[in-house]
């Protein structure tokens, strides 16, 4: 099938792009080279869907230099970047994504990258694996398993298995301490202000930030926040989490409460309505609001459009809604990832270790899939050390070493 794109002259700036990710990411680099020898996705399609910018393409190469046949979307219709999609489809991929994609469009993409009949399947919010059980089922004997990047994607992967109506094996990419510890907490917390701060223009220091749950992505977030001066409120549903940021020096309080005091509001928990009209109807007039889970439904955009009297764009990716008591509430991106959605997303250093364990993972399933018994994989433990001790060589560090001795010492249940 032929690839969908916007237009295939804007290669150029894509190509540049990718080379700068290239230049920064020791790990994927260090993979093209040994997969370009090893070639272990020969006769293997992969289909991948996951935030299609300058990172992920450099990742969709890395495979391809691995013998896969690379058939790619995006996982996000506002974080495509057009010049990218050119680009790899300027090097022979099919490609099936434009920025700002409709809803009908963005379903039509993953629908006709799906169609290829993959091996492997790279996800990011579990689209392809949904689609795949719910409208192709004819692709299932054929698909060795698959990957899935984010947090959002595995809570569903749960909910199927739970269900047993998951077909495949699926890794759990974001679990991965490689992952989690470093994507999901510097990587969020440092492109989720970029967002905000080149989008809005505004200063942080001395206002105060709300941020809606306190996982790696939102412990990433809160800490950013704190660093740029900002009184920091976090909001919370579990009771450890919610020590542990009191712990951490934030104010722990319900979202009802906190509606009233924020400046800025950043979401980061994987559910819906977590800030809804009751909230909207508090905030003071200029609230910031934006998401950095998954999907656009944490900020209730529907109940916000509904009781707003008056909309205009206020600034270029910032949409204002007049509320009847006369107070603006201003929405970045939509409401949809503002890492993404209003800047580049995750340094590429940071994406640089998730990317490598997502590529490894790949590998393990073409090596082992056929071995697996349960649906739900964790990453092994051998690929997680692999990605951490290439990345620390990288660094420039050294880790101590065990003697005999000391081993033997661990190993023994006597003093």
């Amino acid at each position: 099938m032929a690839s969908e794109l916007r237009d295939i002259k804007l290669a150029e700036s894509g190509h540049r792009k990718i080379e700068w990710v290239k230049r920064n990411c020791d790990l994927l680099r260090t993979l093209e080279e040994e997969f370009t020898q090893t070639q272990p996705f020969a006769g293997k399609k992969i289909c991948l869907s996951v935030h299609l910018e300058a990172k992920t393409a450099y990742l969709c190469k890395v495979l391809k230099a691995g013998g896969a046949e690379m058939f790619v979307t995006g996982s996000n219709p506002l974080s495509t970047q057009d010049d990218v999609v050119a680009a790899l489809v300027d090097d022979g991929l099919e490609v099936h994504a434009w920025y700002n994609a409709t809803p009908e469009e963005y379903e039509s993409h993953i629908r006709n990258t799906l169609k290829n009949g993959p091996h492997i399947i790279i996800d990011d919010g579990s689209d392809l694996v949904n689609m795949v059980h719910a409208e192709m089922p004819e692709l299932i004997p054929n698909i060795i398993g698959g990957c899935e990047e984010t947090t959002t994607g595995i809570i569903r992967l749960e909910a199927m298995d739970k269900a047993g109506v998951l077909k495949f094996p699926m890794v759990k990419v974001n679990n991965a301490a490689c992952k989690h510890f470093f994507d999901n907490r510097y990587g969020t917390g440092q492109s989720v202000w970029d967002g905000i701060n080149r989008t809005t223009n505004l200063i942080v220091a001395g206002k105060t930030a709300v941020i809606a749950g306190y996982g790696w992505c939102g412990k990433g977030t809160a800490m950013r926040a704190k660093g740029l001066g900002a009184k920091v409120i976090v909001t919370e549903i579990d009771p450890i989490k919610a020590i542990e940021a009191v712990m951490d020096g934030f104010e722990v309080m319900p979202m009802k409460e906190a509606a009233r005091l924020g400046d800025f509001f950043v979401t980061v928990t994987g559910c819906n309505k977590v800030i809804d009209e009751e909230d909207f109807a508090v905030m003071k007039d200029g609230a910031i609001l934006c998401n950095a889970g998954h999907f656009d439904c944490e900020i209730d955009m529907a109940g916000l459009r509904k009781m707003a009297v008056e909309s205009r764009e206020m600034r270029n990716n910032i949409m204002g809604y007049k509320l009847p008591t006369g107070q603006w509430i201003c929405v970045l991106g939509e409401g949809r990832l503002v890492n993404l959605a209003c800047g580049d997303g995750h340094p590429a250093e940071i994406m640089d270790m998730s990317f490598a364990i997502q590529a490894l993972s790949a590998k393990y399933l073409v090596e082992h899939g056929s071995e697996l018994k349960e649906k739900l994989i964790d990453v092994p433990y051998e690929v997680d050390r692999d990605v951490a001790e290439r990345k620390l060589k990288f660094l420039g560090k050294e880790l101590d070493v065990l003697t005999p001795e000391q081993e033997r010492y661990l190993n023994s249940y006597s003093g």
